[in-house]
């Protein structure tokens, strides 16, 4: 893991994201090119593959700081609502695309769910923890 945590994290994201889009499991949805990523944004985002830009950036995280649950990460990728004359606001970011994101990394065995007492949430796997240091340890 401390190749993981070396490594400058966008790069590392991105090199995720590609891997990611080979996988079987993590598949854009079509309405991902509709969604807003929170009631705070305006518009849907403006990168193609941001789905698997934001499942790599979760693959991360969850391996850095799990167990984490789905509500944390909801506030990890928040962001600040424009209310006009009114001063901002912080929102949350969309349950739903966090959680379907969840459910594909763990159908493709990368995360599971954690212990179900105090501190349930997903968990990094082996598998997943190689894949990680696979991609970290490329040039």
């Amino acid at each position: 893991m401390e190749k993981v945590l070396s490594k400058d994290s966008n790069e590392l994201i991105l090199k995720i994201a590609e891997k990611l889009k080979e996988s079987k499991n993590v598949k854009m949805p079509e309405w991902a090119y509709y969604v807003r990523t929170s009631h705070g944004k305006d518009r849907p985002p403006m990168q193609s593959d941001w789905w698997y830009i934001r499942a790599a950036a979760i693959l991360r995280k969850v391996a850095l700081k799990g167990p984490i649950g789905t509500e944390k990460l909801r506030t990890l990728y928040g962001t600040k609502k424009n209310r006009g004359f009114k001063p901002e606001k912080f929102v949350k970011a969309s349950g739903s695309i966090t959680r379907k994101i969840l459910q594909q990394l763990e159908a493709e065995g990368y995360i599971a769910q954690g212990n179900k007492g105090v501190r349930k949430g997903r968990i990094i796997t082996p598998k997943g923890i190689s894949f990680l240091t696979k991609i970290a340890m490329e040039e």
